[in-house]
């Protein structure tokens, strides 16, 4: 080995050497500080390290308001049982009389009487305690019918309850339990609650007890128009409601019950609908006193108006209800109020939407003279009635069956997705529909105008624009070009409505 390579050798030991001097002198430097470091620290602050770690992993969830609304609010939310005794007819035995089968099976498998038998059907739904003696608010049609109601609360107490008064116009029920000092949900201010705003619901949904969902508040002032049900001023929330949810409270972060979860639309996802407590209120009140609802009547039902509604009718106002029903012999038809009147104000006080006509009526009694003010046909007036007693139950409706004799073929159309014919005997039948004249929907095209209008087979269209419809020219007219609102007034099971959209 070289000189040189030998020198080399030797710098570079040199230098790792002291390298290692350096970082061991580091390393020892550094633990004597920790170790001085820590001598003279304040053992209190040692002593609370771990716990301020601890807070701080906890702070994560201080900002999260709903386990605080579950705590105080989940035992006075219930759950409630029904069970209807329901008449069954006999299943067909078509081995009556085999004396084979018989032997081995008996007579009683098919039900062997041959008599129709009364079997309990049982149900369920929500309820919240409004009283701390045991006034339980509802939906009518969770108790409706029952021969036995159970109420069982958070803590696992259950009690027999009886029905104090129900309301199926608005789908209210009051029942009581035998009990006292119970826990109590304040009830909350609807009107001053805002689209958008968080909310938490909490009932049965198909007999999970004491579910909570969570979501905001979708939409307000919303119709939901169904068979039985026509019902104007709910709540729309995308809160998770499903089928024994009904009856249960609508929460506010404040805590307080704004809503009483009602229906859903079975098919779709998110849109749910919630009575507003406001509403509620008045009827429970009523029933709690009189074990029924003493309002006034003016039969009709009305609808907010929409932009597209307002261009279609020409109507000149933007605030307002339109009727777009009135009952027969009722104060309305008696007064002269007509389908398609624009009120803008009642007993002096401006009408914005469809609720404020509700809501007005509501506190009103049977006999009180109520003063309208109304457009038709673009001229304001004035009508005067007197309110009548509502009606107990619901409307029940017969539909009369057509007296024509066999028709010819209809005459059909189809214009923006929507086949229409003019109605025949054969027509009547099919779709349950009275004498009244008009245009029977009989297809929609899927994606069209028809479809995001939400018609349906059996509808009937009454008006297109304010003009009637009687024959298949008139739809070619009232549908062709240059229509920059659609405004159809529509028969759809027994009753009319409104359906507008723009061009």
């Amino acid at each position: 080995m070289t000189e040189k390579m030998l020198n080399f050798m030797k710098k570079m030991g040199v230098a790792l050497a002291g390298a290692a001097i350096l970082f061991a002198g580091g390393t020892f430097g550094a633990y004597l500080m920790a170790r001085q470091a820590a001598e003279h620290a304040d053992p209190a602050v040692s002593q609370a390290a771990p716990a301020l770690m601890s807070a701080n992993a906890q702070e994560i969830y201080a900002g999260n308001p709903i386990v605080g609304i579950v705590k105080r609010s989940s035992p006075a939310v219930v759950n409630i049982d029904t069970e209807t005794l329901v008449k069954v007819a006999p299943m067909f035995n078509p081995f009556k009389g085999d004396p084979f089968f018989e032997e081995f099976f008996g007579e009683d498998l098919f039900g062997g009487s041959g008599q129709e038998q009364v079997v309990p059907r049982a149900g369920k739904g929500s309820g919240f305690i409004v009283s701390k003696d045991g006034y339980i608010l509802t939906n009518n049609h969770v108790v409706e019918g029952a021969d036995k109601i159970r109420v069982t609360l958070l803590d696992g107490r259950s009690f027999d309850a009886k029905t104090v008064g129900q309301d199926p116009t608005f789908d209210l029920a009051v029942i009581q339990i035998k009990a006292s000092n119970l826990p109590v949900l304040p009830l909350g201010d609807s009107d001053a609650s805002e689209v958008g705003e968080w909310v938490v619901a909490i009932g049965n949904p198909l007999g999970f007890e004491n579910s909570v969902t969570v979501g905001v508040i979708s939409a307000k002032n919303r119709t939901l128009q169904a068979p039985g049900v026509n019902f104007q001023g709910f709540m729309q929330t995308d809160a998770a409601i499903n089928p024994g949810n009904s009856g249960g409270p609508l929460i506010d972060l404040k805590g307080n019950v704004i809503a009483i979860n009602t229906a859903i639309v079975p098919y779709a996802q998110g849109i749910g609908f919630a009575i507003p407590i406001n509403m509620a209120k008045q009827i429970m009140d009523d029933l709690i006193k009189h074990g029924e609802v003493r309002r006034g009547w003016i039969g009709v039902t009305v609808q907010p108006l929409s932009p597209s509604l307002i261009e279609a009718y020409k109507i000149p106002v933007k605030e307002g209800a339109i009727i777009a029903d009135v009952e027969k012999d009722s104060p309305a038809e008696k007064y002269g109020l007509k389908r398609g009147d624009v009120i803008v104000a009642i007993g002096g006080q401006k009408v914005k939407n469809s609720q404020d006509v509700v809501f007005f009526v509501r506190n009103k009694l049977a006999g009180d003279k109520v003063k309208f003010e109304i457009y038709r046909d673009g001229r304001k007036k004035e009508i005067e009635l007197v309110l009548g007693e509502i009606k107990g139950g619901k409307s029940q409706k017969k539909q009369e069956k057509s007296s024509l004799t066999k028709a010819p073929a209809a005459k059909t159309s189809t214009k923006m997705g929507i086949t229409v014919s003019e109605i025949t005997s054969e027509l009547r039948e099919r779709y349950g529909l009275g004498d009244g004249s008009g245009l029977v929907v009989v297809g929609i095209q899927p994606g069209t105008l028809g479809q995001k209008l939400g018609l349906r087979p059996g509808d009937v269209i009454l008006e297109v624009n304010r003009k009637k419809m009687e024959t298949v020219s008139d739809w070619n007219k009232a549908m062709g070009a240059g229509v920059k609102a659609l405004g159809l007034l529509v028969s759809r099971n027994g009753q009319t409505l409104f359906i507008s959209v723009e061009m």
